[in-house]
């Protein structure tokens, strides 16, 4: 069959089926009905996760590879942990936050976030100062030294994401940052909202 009656068979089925669909959502259809993933048999009686627990283990075994080779990437650099390199690039990137904004937007818990802040100011990476309008407002800035290590450190870091994805096209990069920007999106909107809520609740208003 000639592929370009082929490609408007398949479609027809898609917009048969999906009528609201768009060109990205049949490009996207067609590439997972042409993915065989192979299905070991394994005992009943072992656990397994569904596609969705499937999914998001997958995800976080690479965060976990990430967080493993860039701890030891960043030895030697003054910083201890990716999220002290995390807490950094937000201080430059948004020019003198105050405390919480650092803290949640690495979505870390206050406590151990304000702990890692003064460790790192310790060390003569960040300094702290009263907000010109509001005395109590505390806001951060990189000093020399931070801004020095940050960029020894971000070298390493570099080094880590490129490896981790080397055997990744440009292309499945960049499907793969569509398809799951959605999930950072909602999720980061509301993640601090829902620091005091039950679980119950939790999945009540996101299920």
């Amino acid at each position: 069959m000639n592929k370009t009656v082929e490609l408007v068979k398949l479609w027809g089925v898609y917009e048969q089926q999906n009528p609201d669909g768009t060109i990205e959502g049949f490009c996207r259809s067609q590439l997972s009905a042409s993915l065989k993933m192979e299905k070991t048999v394994a005992p009943e009686w072992q656990m397994h996760p569904d596609l969705n627990g499937a999914l998001v283990k997958l995800i976080r075994r690479i965060g976990k590879f990430h967080i493993v080779y860039t701890n030891k990437a960043l030895e030697g650099t003054g910083l201890g942990q990716i999220e002290e390199f995390g807490m950094l690039v937000t201080i430059f990137n948004q020019k003198n936050p105050i405390k919480s904004e650092v803290i949640f937007g690495n979505i870390l818990e206050l406590s151990s976030g304000t702990n890692m802040l003064t460790r790192l100011k310790k060390r003569g990476l960040i300094n702290e100062y009263a907000d010109k309008e509001d005395k109590r407002v505390k806001r951060l800035e990189l000093t020399l030294k931070g801004g020095k290590t940050l960029k020894n450190a971000k070298e390493q870091v570099l080094k880590v994401v490129a490896m981790l994805v080397r055997d990744l096209s440009d292309d499945d990069k960049q499907l793969c940052m569509q398809l799951l920007s959605p999930i950072d999106t909602r999720f980061t909107a509301i993640v601090q909202k829902q620091k005091n809520k039950t679980f119950k609740e939790i999945y009540g208003e996101n299920k």
